[in-house]
């Protein structure tokens, strides 16, 4: 699993590190696996460091002197090393003297021919966006060059992901001690890159921020035994799907299907039941006991009541699309099964009473508020899906998916894929997260442009992807 760490966490482990250390030992380990990192990228690059021009962007804190050490290493190894300063009066005075005797110099401006930039400005401490000294020197870096980030690009914030405007874009981005949170989570990490941990010595405690991977995927999902049935597995049943649209509620039971359940039950409007049945014979039709319901893909108006006559039992709910209007926040607090909600970030700006692009800008926080104000696990789409908790400390992000699946009816899959995991029996956030993670490996098979229906036919493959080394 991939953990991240906010600031002060990390800040904490730092200091607790430096005091068991001579001075400078820390830095010095951050700088010598950037300059590795360096060192690797101008290899594929150009073929080698030697005769490499590498420009330095330098901030006055820590940052920039691991950028200065880092440059300095490089210049020992033949590469023609130009540092910027952001401000002069500032700099690392040991970094810029390390460089100094490397044969590194000063540039007044950023060179407009490059190799490779390395973004020093801003530390993990930094907030609000970027000074216009700062801003002026991100705005000249070279189109093009290969931008390699300390800690992460300057400009994005390390505990939420926001950007508060300029920043940089990175193609690598080198991060030392742990993960922080902005590297995982947009918009950020669409400006980090290649995400590079540099494993300097820190004992840190639980993570504000996990990812999954294959192992931990493989580990949660439901496997059939030998006395297994279909009802054992669990049935998920469907509420989904209106004359308006019927795909929605096809595309759900696709999902479904294929997400380790034992059986689905579909529960609507006769003609939406044929099309249905037309796709999935295997489908069970009308009510019948589950062990978990999904409802809300294509509702329509004029059907909160369903919505409700299912919160009001004691079976896990799903909540997608149109189940997701009106909800009473009271009700859901007073649930003791398991609930799940899934909005997009337009649906979760209604539910909090905020505009778009506050959660747009803000997902960490708004996933937190969403899970904390219901009392549910909350699944939040986008870019990068997160799913939050009551019962859980930590926050998960899903790595994996691609921008294709900005498509209709790909969250309908979502809805039944995930549906059918809590009928098997898992938590809510581990739902949630087993489901987006299965969701967007089974994409990243399909390609693009893809189709909702691919994607569900595509699951099967990435479940036992998860199993492979």
């Amino acid at each position: 699993m991939r953990t991240a760490y906010s600031v002060e966490t990390v800040r904490a482990a730092e200091r607790e590190l430096m005091a068991r250390l001579p001075e400078g030992a820390l830095m010095q380990r951050a700088a010598a696996g950037l300059a590795a990192a360096c060192a690797q990228l101008l290899r594929r690059a150009r073929g080698g460091v030697y005769g490499a021009r590498v420009v330095l962007l330098v901030g006055p804190g820590d940052n920039g002197g691991d950028a200065l050490y880092a440059g300095a290493r490089l210049a020992r190894r033949g590469a023609g090393v130009t540092a910027v300063l952001m401000d002069p009066e500032r700099m690392h005075p040991g970094g810029w003297a390390a460089l100094r005797a490397a044969g590194g110099r000063v540039g007044r401006a950023v060179p407009q021919r490059a190799d490779l930039v390395l973004d020093g400005l801003l530390g993990i401490g930094g907030k609000g966006g970027l000074r216009p000294a700062a801003a002026a020197l991100v705005e000249r870096i070279p189109p093009g060059v290969p931008v390699v980030a300390v800690d992460l690009p300057s400009g994005v914030d390390a505990d939420t992901g926001e950007v508060a405007g300029p920043a940089v874009t990175a193609e690598v981005t080198v991060t030392f001690g742990a993960y922080k949170p902005g590297l995982l989570i947009d918009p950020g990490a669409s400006r980090a890159g290649a995400v590079h941990l540099v494993d300097i010595g820190l004992e840190l405690p639980s993570p504000q921020v996990e990812a999954l991977q294959h192992a931990d995927v493989a580990a949660l999902l439901p496997e059939p035994t030998a006395t297994s049935d279909k009802y054992r597995r669990g049935v998920v049943g469907i509420v989904a799907g209106s004359a308006q649209y019927p795909g929605a509620a096809v595309l759900a039971v696709a999902g479904a299907l294929r997400g380790g359940a034992g059986a689905v039950r579909y529960v609507g409007p006769a003609a939406v039941q044929d099309a249905v049945l037309a796709r999935y014979p295997e489908t069970l039709i009308g009510p019948g006991r589950v062990q978990a319901w999904v409802v809300g893909p294509g509702l329509g108006e004029g059907r909160a009541g369903e919505v409700a006559r299912l919160l009001a039992g004691d079976t896990a709910v799903l909540v997608d699309a149109d189940g997701l209007r009106g909800l009473d926040a009271t009700a859901l607090r007073a649930r003791t099964a398991p609930t799940l909600l899934t909005p997009h970030a337009g649906e979760a700006a209604a539910l909090l009473g905020v505009e778009r692009t506050s959660v747009e800008a803000g997902r960490l926080d708004a996933v937190r508020v969403l899970a904390q104000r219901y009392g549910a696990a909350v699944l939040l789409k986008g870019s990068t899906t997160l799913v939050a908790s009551t019962g859980e400390s930590a926050v998960r992000v899903n790595p994996t998916g691609t921008p294709w699946l900005a498509t209709a009816g790909s969250g309908d899959v979502l809805s039944g894929l995930t549906g059918s995991l809590l009928a098997g029996g898992l938590s809510g956030a581990d739902a949630g997260a087993v489901g987006a993670y299965l969701h967007g490996l089974a994409a990243r098979r399909v390609g693009g442009p893809l189709l909702a229906h691919q994607v569900a036919e595509a699951l099967p493959m990435a479940w036992q992807d998860t199993r492979r080394p």
